[in-house]
Parts: C-alpha cells; structure tokens; sequence
C-alpha cells in the first residue's frame, strides 16, 4: 500500500498530520457506516484519501485530480461551532510520493522542495491551488466545503481546510439554502448517538463549466451536490436517516430519503451504492424528490 502522509502548516510553523492512499480506505473505514464506502464507478483518476491533522484521522475523501474537485467526503458529525482561520493547504505526495509527507502551501512546496524539486506547475497538473479560486469571473463561486468546518470542533474543523474537500460552490447555495441546511442538520444529527454523513458533487460534464485561469482548464464547476446520513444507537443500530440534493445554479435544497437518493443517481446515469446497510427510515421532513433538481 502506498502512504500520504500531510501536515497543513505556516512558513514558519510546523504541525504533523498524516493521510493515506490507498484502494480501501483501509486506515479510516471507520468513517462509513458498517466500513462500508459507497460504491461509485471506478476511474483511474480518482485517489481515496484518509484525511488526518495533528497525527489523527478525521475524515475519508475520494478525490478526483483530473477534474481536480473531490467526489466525496464521509465524517462523523461532531457537535461545534467552529469557524478557524488557517492557510489552504495542498498535498504534495499527490505530486510525487517521494516528496516530503506534510500538506503544506502550495508556495512553500516550491520553495522547499529539493528531492525531487517541485514547480508549481506539477502541483497545478494533480489538484487545486489557491489561485484557482481567485480569478475575477468567477466571482459567483466560492470554496464550498464538502466536509463543512462547522459539523466539528477544535483540530477537527481545521482539518476541513484543505483544497482536496472543497468544489466551486454558487456563493448564493453555499451562503443561502445549502449553508441553511448544513445548520439545520446541527439540530437534528445531535440526538444522534453517532451520525455518519457522506457529501459529495457530481461534476459538469459540460467542457465549457470549468474554473478557467490563463486560458487553461482548471477546475471543473459541479452540476449537482448531494449528501446523505445515517443515524445510529449507543449499539451501532441504525435509527434515522436522510438525504438532500441541490443544483450549483439554484438557491434550493430538496430533502429525500436514501431510497430518493438512488433515483437521483439512476436518473443521471450512475451506479451508486450508499449506506447499504442502513435501513433506518428517513425523517418526517425528509420526504421529497431528490431527482427533481434534475433538468
């Protein structure tokens, strides 16, 4: 198996972190309900990475580096209010893995770097850097959080900020009806024993809806996000559940069950399979069609 291990950190200041590579999310299946991940179709482009800080795992993202926006990320929900100010961060072993094993600036990649050195041009050709999100005409899309800082406290909300959990987010969804949401689920995802939550993006297949900076193809703007949780019991039962979908142009959220859920893959040519082993029935409020957002 092959290892990523990351650090996010200052010019100046050094914190440890680790994450992993790997074909099973073998270090941090205990992010998905039962250790199971979904089942998505495979792409040769896609690296499931255990995402930790500070020598922890928080959270388990399936990252794709051609389109350079995650699919998904799965946490367990924690009760916080969180809101840290860190440097965006970016992972150098996605470059090379002999490179140094911290996630770090994309600047003070390049500057440290030494065997082998790196441009920043080959951190560009695998993943996201911060410039990407600064280009002028895109200024209706911000980084939207997968895994939202919110849904954790201390090291772990921190742990949220690193461009491989982040897709160019509508800022009226992300600040509006999607940011609305992620607060709703702070109330109910409480009562909850343990909540298992997974959240991803499904990206434009248009060649034209791309965040485009020099000229180039950067990074592609999703159609559609999508999220869903499990609730469970002090014995690991499930009990409730829910599932929600939105379009990146439009300021609505549509809440479902995981049964909805499908539909909406179905309907967009997809063989998903999530929380396969939840049978809890949804919440009273989840019951619309989530495949209505679907043009």
């Amino acid at each position: 198996m092959q290892s990523l291990v990351t650090i996010c950190g200052l010019l100046f200041v050094i914190i440890p972190a680790h994450a992993h590579v790997s074909e099973d999310f073998k270090e941090c299946r205990q992010f998905f309900f039962g250790n199971m991940w979904p089942e998505w179709p495979p792409s040769r482009y896609h690296q499931e990475i255990c995402q930790t800080y500070e020598n922890n795992y928080y959270f388990a993202t399936l990252y794709d580096i051609k389109r350079r926006i995650p699919v998904y990320s799965a946490y367990i929900f924690e009760q916080g209010n969180d809101h840290p100010t860190i440097p965006w961060c970016i992972e150098p072993q996605l470059v090379n893995l002999n490179l140094n094993k911290n996630m770090m600036r994309s600047d003070d990649l390049v500057k440290k770097s030494q065997n082998p050195k790196v441009k920043l041009s080959d951190i560009e050709e695998v993943q996201a850097v911060y410039d990407d999100y600064q280009v002028p005409q895109y200024d209706d899309y911000n980084r939207g959080h997968l895994n939202p800082k919110g849904h954790h406290k201390g090291s772990s909300s921190e742990a949220t900020y690193t461009l491989t959990n982040v897709v160019p987010q509508n800022k009226m969804l992300n600040a509006g009806a999607w940011g609305g949401y992620e607060e709703s689920l702070k109330k109910i995802l409480k009562n909850c024993h343990k909540a298992y939550v997974v959240v991803g993006a499904i990206a434009s297949t248009n060649p034209e809806i791309w965040i485009k900076r020099n000229n180039k193809k950067r990074v592609n703007i999703p159609d559609y996000l999508w999220q869903a949780y499990c609730c469970t019991d002090k014995q690991g039962s499930p009990t409730e559940s829910g599932a929600a979908t939105a379009k990146n142009t439009e300021n609505r959220v549509e809440l479902c069950s995981l049964e909805s859920l499908k539909e909406f893959f179905v309907k967009l040519n997809k063989k998903v399979e999530l929380f396969k082993n939840c049978n809890a029935p949804a919440r009273k409020e989840f019951t619309g069609d989530c495949s209505s957002v679907i043009e």
